[in-house]
């Protein structure tokens, strides 16, 4: 494919905006629709294996209901020029990766912020029944203002049905953020997700991966079996609460992790809220923000400051004025009077009666 083909006689396509080892960007337009898309256009050795289309379009349909803010909208998918493709929203700004590339670090008000826009894509996915398998910031697109959608849900797994000599190449090209189950080659859960969220938090904040090495083989291992430098080591003020957090978010055993990405989610926004001023400003829609699952609280040590007890309020105690219906009370008292006056008289007549 290349810039100026029509695609399905409906997709124009304008220019080639990103390439990698299993398919292309391009930057499109839906004549039919009269709207800008993005178009990825998989590779025509991934396209000509029947297997691989028929699970491409399984993951398609499943990630075309999806409908999220945080979410890039799957249009349409379809085969054309023996090459298989999906259309999606088009998303003005450039992917997560890319920002690290150029920026180095985030602070943690901007990476606790993208991280949330994140968890809420991923949790209401992980709701559907939907696992990500192949979360890494080159599939988290950002806004110039700061959005983040979550992109290629299902690639990863369609990509699992091709040959195993050509698997490695596409699926092992990004381990860094792999985690350690799907490493040993398990089945990947939603704690997978959450545990890639957290190497890619780790990366915003320190502008390096907790792991690199020169094989993918040793990147697995590593992922398995090693634990990353201390968030401190790079930031020496990085808040306790966080790196806890963070710790969490990269046990090796996916038990031991947040369960979803909406707990994780509920967990860092929580954290924003317990933050020292600046208080953490969250860039959520109200649909997003909603899309979380209520979760408990967070049984975690705070540091905190100690400050000197407020003194007690003084508590006024109003008065408290009765309104009796003095009229009845006094039928009742004169009832009571009669009742009793009659006592004698009973008493009287059963002697009579009974002597």
């Amino acid at each position: 494919m290349k810039e100026g083909d029509l695609l399905n006689q409906r997709y124009q396509l304008l220019e080639k905006i990103g390439s990698g080892g299993m398919a292309e960007v391009f930057r499109a337009r839906d004549l039919m629709l009269e709207r800008p898309v993005a178009i990825k256009v998989l590779r025509a050795d991934y396209s000509s294996d029947r297997e691989f289309q028929e699970r491409f379009r399984q993951e398609a349909r499943a990630a075309a209901n999806l409908s999220h803010p945080n979410i890039v909208t799957v249009h349409d998918f379809g085969l054309d020029h023996g090459q298989l493709f999906i259309v999606m929203e088009h998303i003005p700004g450039t992917d997560m990766k890319s920002l690290i590339r150029k920026r180095g670090r985030f602070t943690v008000e901007e990476t606790v912020n993208l991280m949330v826009q994140a968890c809420a894509g991923l949790g209401y996915a992980h709701r559907a029944g939907l696992v990500h398998c192949d979360v890494k910031p080159h599939n988290l697109l950002v806004t110039p203002d700061m959005r983040l959608k979550v992109t290629d849900f299902g690639i990863a797994r369609a990509l699992s049905t091709i040959r195993p000599g050509d698997r490695d190449d596409v699926i092992w090209g990004s381990p860094q953020y792999f985690s350690p189950e799907q490493a040993k080659g398990h089945a990947p859960s939603p704690a997978s997700d959450v545990y890639s969220l957290g190497v890619v938090m780790y990366e915003m904040l320190t502008g390096a991966l907790p792991f690199n090495a020169a094989t993918p083989e040793e990147l697995a291992r590593m992922h398995v079996h090693r634990k990353p430098l201390p968030l401190f080591e790079y930031l020496p003020d990085i808040p306790p609460l966080l790196e806890q957090i963070e710790n969490k978010i990269l046990s090796k055993e996916p038990s031991a992790r947040y369960r979803t990405a909406d707990q994780l989610g509920r967990v860092l926004m929580r954290f924003g809220t317990i933050r020292a001023a600046p208080p953490i400003q969250l860039s959520l829609t109200p649909e997003a923000a909603n899309n979380f699952e209520e979760l408990p609280a967070v049984s975690r040590p705070v540091s905190r400051p100690i400050s000197q007890p407020s003194p007690a309020p003084v508590i006024e105690i109003p008065q408290i004025e009765l309104d009796v219906d003095w009229p009845s009370v006094g039928l009742a008292l004169l009832a009571l009077i009669a009742v009793g006056g009659l006592i004698p008289a009973w008493i009287a007549a059963y002697y009579a009666w009974n002597p």
